[in-house]
């Protein structure tokens, strides 16, 4: 499990820069093509094309847990619910397998 980190930690960083990076770019020029012409408005740089990507991320995207995350944690639970005990503990058993937990460890606990 730590070696996936390892790779896992720098590909989110560099995937984080480059959607700033793009997003940054894409309001800047959509901003300076169309908002100058139509409006009168001035140009903006890039830092303040971020700004703006940021502003509209908080206002309309939301910062809150809602979306992918309590989604599957719902599923997840209504998955827990239906499971018979003897598949609980297998999938406990294989969720212990996967995340480095050995079944000696686990089992000297107890």
């Amino acid at each position: 499990m730590r070696r996936k980190w390892i790779f896992i930690v720098p590909a989110a960083i560099i995937g984080i820069l480059l959607f700033i990076t793009i997003g940054g770019e894409m309001v800047l020029h959509l901003w300076n093509w169309l908002l100058p012409p139509l409006f009168g408005w001035r140009q903006i740089t890039f830092w303040q094309a971020v700004g703006i990507l940021a502003l509209c991320r908080i206002l309309f995207g939301g910062v809150s847990g809602r979306g992918f995350r309590s989604n599957f944690r719902n599923r997840m639970a209504g998955r827990w619910q239906r499971m018979t005990p003897e598949e609980r503990e297998t999938f406990r058993q294989g969720m212990r397998g996967r995340c480095g937990f050995g079944t000696a460890a686990s089992e000297s606990k107890e």
